[in-house]
């Protein structure tokens, strides 16, 4: 019998520069408000929205996301 299993995928654009509780509740709310299973980011690079540089570094600030329940980030 095949696997029928689907899976639900949310997506949210966030910064994190640096992580704050108010992304935390974003990342928690979008978990809870959609049940997904997945979550996925589209995180700025070293450069933010605005076009200023970020204080804290893409990589630093990538892992602080994936530590915070976020599954998969895209720059």
């Amino acid at each position: 019998m095949k696997n029928t299993k689907t899976y639900k995928t949310a997506g949210i654009i966030i910064e994190c520069n640096p992580l704050h509780y108010g992304h935390l509740e974003h990342i928690n709310k979008t978990k809870e408000i959609t049940g997904c299973d997945y979550l996925i980011a589209v995180m700025s690079g070293n450069f933010v929205q605005r076009g200023e540089p970020a204080i804290i570094d893409k990589w630093r600030r990538t892992e602080m996301a994936l530590r915070a329940g976020i599954d998969v980030i895209i720059e």
